[in-house]
C-alpha cells in the first residue's frame, strides 16, 4: 500500500515481518448501534490474544465532557485514570495466512480529517495492505429474523467475489464514512459492513448482530473465525427479546407486521444458492476446528 501523503504522529511500536495484514476498525459512538460493531473486535482480539502498539493521544480529538477520563484501580489497588482514545493492536491468528491489525476506539469529537490521517499513516507504517470498518445501525429488522448486513467494497473484484452492491445512502455520516472517503482518495482497498439492529431492542449488547458481522467477515477472509459462545448467546438474547414482546401486545403485533414485511422483500433471497453459501461457512468452520 502506498500512501506517501500522510504523517503519523502517533508512536508505533515497531512490529517486524507482518504477513500481508488486514485491517479491522470499529468506533464507539453514533456507527456502533448496541456496541454491535465494537463487540466483533473486542471478540477477536480477545480470541486472537491482540497485542496494542499504538493509541491516539486523545487531547486533540475527543471533548472530555462529552467522553469522560475514568478513574478505576489497577493490579496493585492503586487510582489509576484512564483517559478515552482510539487503540492500535496486531495479532497473527492461527489458520489464517495473514496477519490483522485492529483499529479500536471512539468516534472523535473535533478534528476528524487530522483522525484519519494520523489513523491511515500508522496502518501504513505496519504495512496495512486492506482496511475493513464494522458498523451497525437501528433499523425496522425483526429480532426473529437473521440480522441483514449491508456491505460495500472500493475494489470491483471485491464487489464481484462478496457479492456487494455500491452504497446509494445519502446522508449524514460518522467517522466511518470520512474514514471509508479517505481510503477511496488514497486508493486504498476498502470494505465496509453494516448490521441492522432491531431499533425496538437498542440497548447493549445485541450479540446476534455481532455473530451476523463476523459471519460476513468469515466470508471476506475465506477462514473459519472463533464464535466463543457468541451463538449461545445470540440464541439467549433472542428468546429473552421474544419474552418482552410476549408482554406487551402492541410490541407483539409491531414484530408480526415487520416479520411479514421482511418475510415478502425476502423471499427471494432463500434460493438455493443462499443456502449452500451458508452451508459452505458452517463446513469451513468446521475444517478450522
Amino acid at each position: 500500500m502506498a500512501v506517501t501523503r500522510l504523517v503519523s504522529v502517533m508512536e508505533i511500536e515497531k512490529v517486524p515481518g507482518l504477513v500481508d495484514p488486514v485491517v479491522i476498525a470499529a468506533f464507539e459512538g453514533w456507527n456502533d448501534a448496541a456496541e454491535s460493531a465494537t463487540a466483533v473486535v473486542d471478540h477477536l482480539m480477545e480470541h486472537w490474544h491482540a497485542r496494542v502498539v499504538g493509541a491516539i493521544d486523545p487531547e486533540d480529538y475527543y471533548d472530555f465532557q462529552v467522553n469522560r477520563p475514568n478513574v478505576g484501580m489497577d493490579e496493585n489497588g492503586f487510582r489509576k485514570l484512564t483517559w478515552p482514545s482510539t487503540h492500535v493492536a496486531v495479532a497473527s491468528p492461527p489458520g489464517l495466512d495473514r496477519d490483522v491489525i485492529f483499529v479500536r476506539g471512539i468516534e472523535p469529537n473535533m478534528r476528524w480529517r487530522q483522525f484519519t490521517a494520523e489513523l491511515l499513516a500508522a496502518v501504513e507504517e505496519l504495512g496495512g495492505a486492506m482496511i475493513v470498518t464494522l458498523g451497525a445501525l437501528l433499523a425496522d429488522s425483526p429480532h426473529t429474523r437473521p440480522i441483514p448486513v449491508s456491505g460495500s467494497a472500493s475494489e470491483p473484484e471485491l464487489v464481484d467475489r462478496l457479492d456487494l452492491e455500491p452504497s446509494t445512502y445519502e446522508g449524514p455520516t460518522g467517522i466511518l464514512g470520512v474514514f471509508g472517503d479517505a481510503c477511496s482518495k488514497l486508493d486504498i482497498p476498502s470494505v465496509s459492513y453494516w448490521a441492522a439492529v432491531p431499533h425496538y431492542v437498542a440497548q447493549p449488547p445485541c450479540p446476534k448482530a455481532t455473530l451476523a458481522l463476523l459471519n460476513n467477515l468469515e466470508e471476506l477472509l475465506e477462514t473459519g473465525l472463533p464464535l466463543g459462545d457468541l451463538v449461545e448467546e445470540a440464541k439467549a438474547w433472542e428468546r429473552g427479546v421474544d419474552q418482552l414482546a410476549e408482554e406487551d401486545e402492541d410490541i407483539a403485533d409491531y414484530v408480526r407486521s415487520l416479520e411479514e414485511t421482511r418475510d415478502t422483500t425476502d423471499l427471494p433471497e432463500a434460493s438455493g444458492e443462499a443456502i449452500a453459501r451458508e452451508f459452505e461457512r458452517y463446513l469451513k468452520r468446521r475444517g478450522d476446528e
